[in-house]
């Protein structure tokens, strides 16, 4: 008897589920920090705007960035570029890509037809390609944990 094939539901989180916190390169010393996404102060008509801010643990950069840092989690592959915000989002991307059966409601349960998942390039979905991803996704965990 075969075992129970590795299951994947897909929870319905698009990119701005993933975002509150992101993993960048510094802009000072090119090491492991965070982009975080705080609400900002309320504008004149009383609407908040969300504020980011590079924070950095090596040399202690805590400002507004000039503009959007490099990602940390971010690598090539032969077949395309594999990236993720933060470990949670690497981790979502890893369950997917290693699970035999892939299941999803169905469009009109949750209103929403293109989750993140689906909107995965053919590449990253494909059978054929699934050790190579996995390998790359693994090297991206270990830029992190190493640190």
């Amino acid at each position: 008897m075969s075992p129970a094939p590795v299951r994947f539901h897909d929870p319905g989180a698009d990119a701005h589920d993933v975002t509150a916190s992101v993993l960048v390169r510094c802009p000072r010393c090119a090491r492991l920090a965070r982009l975080e996404r705080r609400t900002g102060a309320p504008d004149v008509q009383g609407r908040t705007r969300p504020e980011h801010r590079v924070v950095c643990r090596s040399c202690g950069l805590c400002r507004k960035p000039h503009a959007w840092p490099e990602l940390w989690l971010r690598t090539r592959t032969r077949r395309g570029e594999i990236w993720a915000y933060d470990l949670e989002h690497l981790d979502l991307l890893r369950r997917f890509v290693a699970a035999d059966l892939r299941e999803r409601a169905p469009w009109y349960e949750h209103g929403r037809k293109m989750t993140y998942v689906a909107r995965l390039p053919a590449w990253i979905k494909s059978a054929r390609h699934r050790a190579e991803v996995l390998r790359a996704i693994d090297r991206l965990r270990a830029s992190v944990t190493a640190r």
